[in-house]
């Protein structure tokens, strides 16, 4: 299994979110996260003095699932969350040794 975390822009949240669920993505876990990259933010003034404000609000998805579905969900992603323009984001994949069910106790891909 591999964690697939994404992260995108604000105003992509509800796209994305409605391209995963029509990907048939079962579960998700999504977070308002801020950051900074390529991007750098922006200028603003306080006190006639200007401030540099790089850290970018974002939003974080993550989603868990088999190997084999990795990269039609990176696709899925892609298409989803892409402008075209710096600050569209990252995608990390990263493995998953184990997952757990709270409330059954059931382990592995059944309990995703």
């Amino acid at each position: 299994m591999k964690r697939v975390t994404a992260i995108v822009r604000p105003e992509k949240m509800e796209p994305l979110k409605d391209a995963l669920f029509a990907a048939d993505v079962k579960g998700m876990t999504i977070s308002q996260v801020h950051g900074c990259g390529a991007q750098h933010g922006w200028s603003e003034y306080v006190r006639g003095t200007e401030v540099m404000l790089n850290m970018v609000p974002k939003v974080k998805f993550e989603v868990v699932v088999e190997d084999d579905a990795v990269d039609a969900l990176v696709d899925t992603i892609v298409g989803a969350a892409r402008t075209g323009e710096v600050g569209d984001g990252k995608i990390f994949v990263a493995p998953v040794e184990e997952v757990v069910r709270i409330r059954t106790g059931e382990r592995g891909a059944s309990a995703v």
